[in-house]
């Protein structure tokens, strides 16, 4: 496998993991409070959740530096 294609895990991918679970934690804690029609239950929560899981955690993942290196491709 060439360098170019491994994912590297650097403190800035574990700090938007970390935001990541973060959001679906707090939008969990959101969904459970009492009232279940107010704005926190039905607005807040699922904001947090799906932008934990569909943009942080995804975000973490890809996310890696931006070194390129100008070398023609190999044929």
């Amino acid at each position: 496998m060439s360098e170019e294609n491994t994912i590297t895990w650097e403190r800035k991918n574990w700090a938007i993991f970390a935001g990541g679970i973060g959001a679906i934690v707090l939008g969990y804690l959101a969904l459970r409070i009492p009232p279940a029609d107010g704005v926190l239950s039905l607005t807040f929560a699922p904001i947090l959740l799906i932008s934990g899981y569909c943009i942080l955690v995804p975000w973490a993942i890809l996310h890696h530096r931006g070194k390129t290196k100008n070398r023609p491709e190999k044929e």
